[in-house]
């Protein structure tokens, strides 16, 4: 089964006030640790959806393994940025795709492998991870879900599929750091 990663680092970081996905964390950037996550990964291959400063975050990002995708409407919310990186992944065949976030530096690749290991046991779920009762991403959906994906709307991004109780979704048991970082405080508690 051919399947995608699609990392989400598209928003402006108006809470952060600085770009959010250039922020440097030991060697590397936010974005970067991200990237490098997906890439250590059993997934064919690596996208990343950008908007605000998406040149200049280009400019630093030096990254063959990974194809970026711009938003134009990242302004309307998460569900834009997984609308533009479905329809690509749907144009070149992928029959699944993870859904990450570019600023969940805690998130390993054995947790991510987990994901796509379960999936591909039970490709008829969505397999997500658990925020404490409540579903969210990571979490990786079959091409079959891809035009509900491509319909989400706002900021809620797939928390909206993801908490359907109509629809079967499987969340990971394996206990990982899903802190996202989108403060100064949430900057400084990591660098800590």
């Amino acid at each position: 089964m051919k399947i995608a990663v699609l990392i989400l680092a598209a928003g402006k970081a108006t809470r952060m006030k600085k770009i959010k996905q250039l922020l440097p964390v030991g060697s590397q950037t936010l974005l970067e640790i991200a990237l490098a996550t997906a890439e250590q990964t059993q997934a064919d291959q690596i996208f990343c959806v950008l908007g605000a400063n998406s040149e200049i975050i280009r400019a630093q990002i030096q990254n063959s393994k990974v194809e970026f995708i711009d938003n134009k409407d990242f302004e309307s919310g998460l569900g834009s940025s997984i609308k533009v990186g479905v329809l690509t992944l749907e144009k070149k065949g992928f029959e699944a795709v993870l859904i990450m976030l570019g600023d969940q530096p805690k998130i390993t690749p054995s947790y991510v492998n987990t994901l796509i290991t379960s999936f591909k046991n039970e490709p008829e779920f969505i397999h997500a991870s658990n925020y404490n009762g409540k579903n969210g991403v990571p979490a990786i959906f079959h091409k079959n879900y891809f035009p509900q994906l491509v319909n989400l709307q706002g900021d809620t991004g797939a928390g909206r599929l993801l908490n359907d109780p109509k629809i079967p979704v499987k969340t990971s048991k394996l206990k990982v750091d899903l802190t996202d970082i989108d403060t100064e405080e949430d900057y400084r508690n990591l660098s800590q």
